[in-house]
């Protein structure tokens, strides 16, 4: 097993969601190396090829189809591969088909490749990170999703948008499930340290719950309007991924909503799902505390329970 490159990326899978996440790490100006592995060798060769001739615009890098042994020194494993979302279909409908395809590909990253991190995209992307945990045999620190990242920056946009703020000034967070059971943290959200309704009202918005309801509920559903319009989600997802490898490369220690393990918190235990956390270049390194209502405790617990329940069923 060679040593890892620090400057090496893999992505696995090259359908929307792993070619515009090459795309956006070719931009980032993080790696000087990136490999594509697809079990489509023609798809990863011509994304690798297109994605290449935009390098003469951005910074040198080596970007190649290759196959999961050239995966063996990369520091981020970025695996999106798996079946889509189908419009009408939730994100747990998705659960068996890509378990199935994770028993095949986990192994074969594993067989060449001890040290790296594991950053899981693919949808259900809780269950299949505790999926990848336990196939991977990998700490736990080193195997985590995307989580609610996006999510989060759905959030962000639509409060940035009601408020008229600049997104980057709202600290808010989706946590629990990427998917139908999420729950929005209102409590600890807020605009600069100003809690969220207070800044409503500075901005003229009074009617707090009609407005909370309807921003939550639009960022729960944001995949689906998408996917009906377009057939799928991949540019915000690609950002996300591109957001996640920079705290780890550049060894950021930020807070970021990834799934990951949780172990007794919120009466949550032995299942992947998204709360804050403290991500550099170890991966996972820590957990961070968060102020919920005795409400969203209750919401983060089902949503807990719902993955528990799949996950038991599915692996």
């Amino acid at each position: 097993m060679s040593k890892l490159n620090e400057r090496k990326v893999a992505v696995v899978g090259c359908g929307f969601v792993g070619s515009a996440s090459a795309f956006a790490l070719m931009e980032s100006g993080l790696f000087s190396e990136m490999v594509l592995i697809d079990v489509n060798k023609d798809k990863a060769e011509g994304e690798a090829l297109d994605i290449s001739h935009g390098l003469p615009f951005a910074k040198p890098m080596s970007i190649y189809a290759g196959d999961y042994k050239d995966a063996g020194d990369a520091a981020v494993v970025v695996v999106t591969a798996g079946a889509g979302q189908k419009p009408g279909e939730t994100r747990l409908d998705l659960v068996k088909k890509n378990v199935g395809i994770f028993k095949s590909i986990i192994p074969e990253i594993t067989k060449y490749n001890k040290d790296g991190i594991l950053l899981i995209v693919a949808n259900p992307v809780d269950i299949l990170t505790s999926v990848a945990a336990k196939l991977s045999g990998f700490p736990e620190n080193r195997v985590f999703g995307s989580g609610t990242v996006l999510d989060t920056a759905r959030f962000k946009y639509l409060l940035g948008e009601h408020l008229d703020v600049d997104s980057r000034s709202v600290h808010a967070f989706i946590i629990g499930e990427h998917g139908d059971s999420e729950i929005a943290a209102w409590s600890s959200a807020n605009v600069s340290g100003i809690p969220i309704n207070d800044f409503c009202e500075m901005r003229g918005h009074f009617e707090h719950e009609k407005s909370m309801k309807r921003i939550a509920e639009d960022v729960k559903n944001s995949a689906y309007g998408i996917i009906e319009k377009k057939g799928a989600t991949y540019y915000g997802i690609a950002m996300s991924v591109r957001r996640i490898c920079e705290a780890i490369i550049r060894d950021e220690k930020s807070i970021l909503p990834i799934s990951s393990i949780q172990h007794g918190d919120f009466g949550i235990d032995g299942v992947a799902l998204s709360m804050p956390a403290i991500v550099g270049r170890n991966g996972v390194e820590g957990s961070v505390p968060i102020r919920l209502s005795d409400d969203e405790k209750a919401a983060l617990k089902a949503s807990g329970d719902t993955l528990k329940q799949v996950l038991e069923e599915a692996f």
